[in-house]
């Protein structure tokens, strides 16, 4: 995997709130096809790390690569135009529109007279859906009557449809039963397979070792350490979020604990 290009690369990023270092000297890096879950306690750093990757935030230092090429994301245009979506826990859908108004909102087709193309809207709606969740069957039913797998479906087929490389996932399973959560899964390995990368914030430890490739872990704004989820246990990350103590099987980073020899 090294000697690929990553879809991003974050290098020594850093910023400040009212002098308080909320992410000091972090770097992180995602491949195409691969989840890579941040974990921390809440103020760990995380989310600040990944609201400068989607625009949200300007960092204070560091750079940001994707693809290979230095790029500068001043907000979340800026974001989108580099292929990276953001898919929040709360989804941002309209409630009370079909999945085809959702995908297109602020972007809708329309015919050669001016008005909405809700032909066109509903049949791209499907192709995508089809791709993503094949399952997927209530095209005309506004959002609020889904599940919340199948609101999740609607929020990733609106950022995929619109050309995203690299997806941010804030907390995707957080209030779903073990049905939904399963649906999501389904979706994850899906964006997976066409080579979306995917940067999965949660607090779920058992969803991150059944979803993630790796786990980068935050403590005090910095990355205590980074491991491929098959080289470390779950009580080894625990280990890693609450005492800052990383594992043989991980790579430390400047916020792990220096343990005197």
């Amino acid at each position: 995997m090294e000697n690929r290009t990553p879809l991003v690369e974050m290098s020594n990023i850093s910023i400040s709130f009212g002098g308080i270092h909320a992410v000091d000297d972090a770097s992180i890096d995602l491949f195409p096809g691969e989840v890579v879950a941040l974990l921390g306690h809440n103020g760990a750093g995380k989310s600040t790390l990944i609201k400068i990757l989607s625009g949200a935030y300007r960092r204070d230092a560091g750079t940001i690569r994707v693809n290979g090429e230095d790029v500068d994301i001043s907000n979340p245009r800026d974001a989108k135009r580099y292929g990276i979506e953001t898919i929040y826990q709360t989804l941002a859908l309209a409630d009370n529109v079909d999945a085809a108004a959702n995908l297109f909102l602020g972007r809708e087709l329309r015919t050669p007279w001016g008005t909405l193309d809700d032909v066109a809207m509903e049949s791209e709606t499907r192709k995508v859906m089809g791709r993503l969740n094949p399952r997927f069957q209530r095209f005309k039913e506004p959002v609020m009557k889904l599940s919340g797998g199948q609101r999740q479906s609607v929020a990733i087929a609106r950022a995929i449809h619109f050309n995203a490389r690299i997806l941010i996932m804030d907390e995707p399973t957080a209030a779903l039963g073990p049905q939904e959560t399963a649906q999501v899964s389904e979706l994850v390995l899906q964006l997976k397979n066409d080579g979306i990368g995917i940067f999965l914030i949660s607090h779920d430890i058992h969803d991150v070792f059944d979803l993630a490739d790796r786990v980068v872990v935050m403590k005090n704004g910095q990355v205590v350490g980074t491991a491929r989820t098959g080289d470390v246990s779950q009580d080894e990350v625990l280990g890693m979020i609450i005492l800052g103590k990383c594992p043989p099987g991980a790579v430390p980073g400047p916020g792990a604990l220096k343990i005197a020899a």
